[in-house]
C-alpha cells in the first residue's frame, strides 16, 4: 500500500487594488477634516463650537490601519462609516444652509470609503475564499 501525498494546495495570488486603497484613505481623511471644521467653524450646532467635534475621535482609529492598508481595518471601518453616512443623510434633511450641504459632503465622503474599502478588501476575500475550497 503506497502512502497517500498529501494535497497541495495553491493560494492565489492576491494583486491588491492600490488605487482603492487611496481613495478610501482620502476619503477618511477628508471626512475627519470636514468633521473638525464643520463643528468647529463652518456651522456648529451653537455658536463658538460644538462638541459633536468630537465626533471626528472614532475616525481617527481607523486612520492608520487604512494608511497601512490592512484588511481587517478596512472591514471594520466600513462598518463604522455606515454611522457618518447616517448621520449625513439626517443633517442634509433636515438642518438648513450650509449645515445640510455639509451634511450631503459627509454623506458623499462616507459612500466613498465605503465602496474603496470593499473595492479593496474584495480580491482578498476572494483568495481567502479560494483557498478554503481548495482550488
Amino acid at each position: 500500500m503506497q502512502p497517500i501525498a498529501p494535497a497541495t494546495q495553491t493560494v492565489p495570488q492576491v494583486i491588491p487594488r492600490r488605487g482603492f486603497a487611496q481613495g478610501a484613505a482620502l476619503s477618511l481623511i477628508a471626512l475627519i477634516a470636514l468633521a473638525i471644521v464643520w463643528e468647529g467653524w463652518l456651522a456648529p450646532l451653537r455658536p463658538g463650537g460644538s462638541a459633536l467635534l468630537l465626533k471626528a475621535v472614532p475616525l481617527l482609529l481607523p486612520l492608520f490601519g487604512v494608511l497601512k492598508r490592512r484588511v481587517y481595518t478596512f472591514q471594520w471601518a466600513s462598518m463604522l462609516i455606515l454611522l457618518y453616512f447616517a448621520e449625513g443623510i439626517v443633517r442634509g434633511m433636515t438642518d438648513g444652509g450650509l449645515s445640510a450641504r455639509l451634511g450631503w459632503i459627509e454623506a458623499a465622503l462616507a459612500v466613498i470609503f465605503f465602496i474603496c474599502a470593499l473595492g479593496y478588501v474584495a480580491p482578498f476575500k476572494r483568495a481567502a475564499r479560494a483557498a478554503r475550497r481548495g482550488t
